[in-house]
C-alpha cells in the first residue's frame, strides 16, 4: 500500500517507489495504443484512434502529429499532456533552426522532451506528464525510433508499443520482426500488430510513413483498408492450410511398427502406405485409414 507516500511527488516511500510517477504510467496504460517499426529505409508509426462523434470535426482529433519537417510524434496517455509536450518540442525545433542554423537531430528532441518530463519528477506543487512518447525521423539518412516515459526515461528501439495492451502487441512484434524490411512489410507489420488489440479494422488505424527523403505520409482510409483485406485473406488462407489432412493419396512414408514379440517391424523394410479410404466425418483422427504393405508381401490396415 502507499500509506501516504503518494500525496507528495517529492518523498520516495520507504521501498524506493515515487508513486506520482507510477501513476503517470498507469495513465498511459488506459491510453489508445501507439506502434512504431523501423525498417531498413523507412519508419512508420501507427495508432489507434478513438471513434469521432458524428457532429465532431475528426481533422482536429490527430495522434501523430510533426514536431518538424523530418520528425513525427505519436503519444499515448492524457491528450492534452501529450499537447503540451508538442508544442514545447516544436518551440525547441525552430528555435535550433534559428540559432545554429540546422534541422534538430532525433535524439537531440527527444532527450529535450524527455528532460521536460523529467523535471515535472522531482518538484513540489506539478504532478508528472501522464504521457509517453514515440518519436521517428531520420538522422543522417538512417531511420531512428525513439521512446520517451513519464519517468523522463528514454530509448531507441527497432519496434516498440506504448499504451493499452502494449504488452501483447510487444510479444507479437518479437515473434514477427525481422531485421531491414522492405516499406511495404513494415506497414504490414505495423497495422497486423495493431489488429491483435483493434477490434473495429481498419476505420479506427491511423498511419504515418516516413522515408529516407525525410517525407512523411499519412495514408488514408482506402490504402489500410485494402491492407486490411490482404491480412485477413492471408489469415483464411492459413487456416486453411491447417485443416488439410496430414496424408495425401499420393505420399509415401516410413512407418515403424512393434510386434508382439517387441522386435521393430524395421527390418522389413520401407512401409508403403496406400489409401483406401478417407476417414469417417465423426472421426477425431485427422489421418485417413490406409494399408500398411511390406516388403515381404504381408499387409495390414491401419
Amino acid at each position: 500500500m502507499a500509506s501516504g507516500y503518494d500525496r507528495a511527488l517529492t518523498v520516495f516511500s520507504p521501498d524506493g517507489h515515487l508513486f506520482q510517477v507510477e501513476y503517470a504510467l498507469e495513465a498511459v496504460k488506459k491510453g489508445t495504443c501507439a506502434v512504431g517499426v523501423r525498417g531498413k529505409d523507412v519508419v512508420v508509426l501507427g495508432v489507434e484512434k478513438k471513434s469521432v462523434l458524428k457532429l465532431q470535426d475528426p481533422r482536429t482529433i490527430r495522434k501523430i502529429c510533426m514536431l518538424d519537417d523530418h520528425i513525427c510524434m505519436a503519444s499515448a496517455g492524457l491528450t492534452a499532456d501529450a499537447r503540451v509536450l508538442i508544442d514545447k518540442a516544436r518551440v525547441e525545433c525552430q528555435s535550433h533552426r534559428l540559432v545554429v542554423e540546422d534541422p534538430v537531430f532525433v535524439e537531440y528532441i527527444t532527450r529535450y522532451i524527455a528532460g521536460i518530463q523529467q523535471k515535472y519528477t522531482q518538484s513540489g506543487g506539478v504532478r508528472p506528464y501522464g504521457v509517453s512518447t514515440l518519436i521517428m525521423g531520420f538522422d543522417y539518412g538512417k531511420p531512428k525510433l525513439f521512446q520517451t516515459d513519464p519517468s523522463g526515461i528514454f530509448s531507441e528501439w527497432k519496434a516498440t508499443s506504448i499504451g493499452r495492451s502494449s504488452k501483447t502487441i510487444k510479444e507479437f512484434l518479437e515473434k514477427n520482426y525481422v531485421e531491414d524490411m522492405s516499406k511495404e512489410d513494415t506497414i504490414k507489420l505495423t497495422i497486423k500488430s495493431l489488429l491483435e488489440v483493434v477490434q473495429t479494422g481498419a476505420k479506427n488505424i491511423e498511419i504515418a510513413v516516413m522515408t529516407n527523403d525525410s517525407v512523411t505520409k499519412f495514408m488514408d482510409n482506402k490504402e489500410i483498408e485494402d491492407i486490411v483485406a490482404e491480412i485477413e485473406k492471408e489469415k483464411e488462407d492459413e487456416a486453411a492450410k491447417k485443416k488439410q489432412p496430414l496424408v495425401t493419396d499420393s505420399e509415401t512414408i516410413e512407418i515403424i511398427l512393434i510386434n508382439n514379440s517387441g522386435i521393430s517391424d524395421r527390418e522389413y523394410g520401407i512401409i508403403n502406405i496406400k489409401i483406401i479410404g478417407k476417414a469417417s466425418s465423426n472421426s477425431s483422427s485427422s489421418y485417413t485409414r490406409s494399408r500398411v504393405c511390406y516388403s515381404d508381401g504381408r499387409n495390414a490396415s491401419v
